[in-house]
């Protein structure tokens, strides 16, 4: 298992009461679920789904090294030691 930084941004970072730490896994699902795990009160804000077809909500980005898993291989997306995994929920202001 892969040991990856998390941060956590706006809202998410206020539910943890943290914006960064380590969490360990071999895909994004196993952070996510670990997250979760850790944070209970922030899986209503991560996941729409959880189960056999787990599904991100559909207004939160996450970035694995910059990189949104949309445009990689999603939940499934393997992950590394030292790998840096950003949450980030919808914002607004001006």
């Amino acid at each position: 298992m892969a040991n990856i930084t998390v941060k956590l941004f706006a809202n998410l970072k206020e539910i943890a009461g943290e914006s960064s730490f380590s969490l360990s896994g071999e895909t994004i699902q196993d952070i996510l679920y670990s997250l979760i795990e850790k944070y209970p009160g922030l899986d209503e804000f991560v996941f729409e789904q959880k189960g056999n077809n787990p599904r991100i909500c559909g207004y939160i980005n996450v970035f694995l090294n910059g990189n949104n898993i949309k445009h990689m291989e999603e939940l499934d997306t393997n992950v590394n030691d030292g790998d840096e995994v950003g949450i980030f929920p919808p914002v607004s202001g001006g």
